[in-house]
């Protein structure tokens, strides 16, 4: 493939008017899935779980593929799949070295049933690749529904428990000895980050589902320690990813997942030079207010 092969297979935009419509329910479920990563996504970084979420993928991998074999609801099967790999960790992995030996067992056994399944499956090849790497037009009126209904009790379960699983994300042994259910709200979390992450792999695949859940986050965080901003910054960048990836997804012929990965990985570099720029300011100004005068 030469170079401009290779260039209009990632950018064609022919007839692009006239395939937009076409994806208007994927948009409205990037914005979703954005507005819930990036909420979501602040806790996954503050309480140090980014590795357990492509555990959690991998397990949702596996749910969802054992779905399409047998011809079952594949976002159940997800659900279910992420579900179960999220309570795990919550129950099993208390401490951080504990929960990353965990998730270091939980992944490859997902990732190969998944596989195995997969290898079963005698449909379209489509569908197998669209798990992993997330498909643009799969999202119906039905599935977006479900979708939002889900995002919404999602998002109003963690809107309840916003000041005490902060309070217990940043300082969990002060928290609990104000009386604060820390294990309780551990669980609660994971099973919400299971099901946040059960709904992002039907757009982004499961295999680059930390673009959406993690990297927007972290970028939110490398250029502001104000907790609203982070939060505002993350639903901000997630939802920039996501979206600005589908529309420009639509013009090449290549899945949603590069484009939405390349754009969170561009605004998490950016947002690092800003924060390293900071520092060497910071850095600067410090040594000369010291220098003798």
């Amino acid at each position: 493939m030469t170079l401009d092969e290779m260039l209009r297979a990632i950018f064609t935009f022919d007839n692009y008017s006239e395939l937009l419509p076409l994806v208007q329910n994927s948009i409205w479920a990037g914005a979703v899935l954005g507005l819930l990563g990036g909420l979501i996504g602040t806790f996954v970084m503050m309480r140090d779980l980014a590795f357990a979420v492509h555990g959690i993928a991998e397990l949702s991998f596996a749910g969802a593929a054992f779905a399409l074999l047998i011809g079952a609801n594949v976002v159940f099967g997800s659900l279910v799949g992420s579900v179960i790999a999220a309570l795990l960790l919550g129950l099993m992995g208390i401490r951080a070295r504990d929960r990353n030996s965990i998730i270091g067992v939980i992944m490859p056994f997902g990732l190969g049933l998944g596989i195995l399944f997969l290898a079963l499956y005698e449909g379209r090849a489509a569908n197998k690749f669209g798990l992993l790497t997330g498909q643009i037009v799969s999202v119906d009126q039905v599935q977006l529904t479900l979708l939002a209904g889900c995002a919404v009790v999602v998002m109003a379960a963690l809107g309840a428990i916003w000041r005490p699983l902060t309070f217990a994300s940043v300082d969990p042994e002060l928290a609990e000895a104000r009386g604060v259910p820390v294990r309780g709200l551990s669980l609660v979390f994971m099973f919400l980050l299971g099901v946040s992450v059960a709904l992002s792999i039907q757009v982004v695949g499961a295999l680059l589902v930390l673009a959406l859940l993690i990297t927007p986050a972290a970028a939110a965080l490398k250029v502001t320690s104000s907790p609203r901003l982070v939060v505002l910054l993350s639903v901000a960048f997630a939802c920039t990813s996501v979206v600005g990836g589908i529309l420009l997804a639509l013009g090449g012929r290549i899945p949603i997942s590069p484009y939405v990965t390349t754009i969170s990985f561009v605004i998490y570099l950016v947002c690092r030079i800003i924060s390293w720029h900071r520092s060497t300011r910071s850095t600067r100004s410090e040594a000369r207010a010291v220098q003798p005068i």
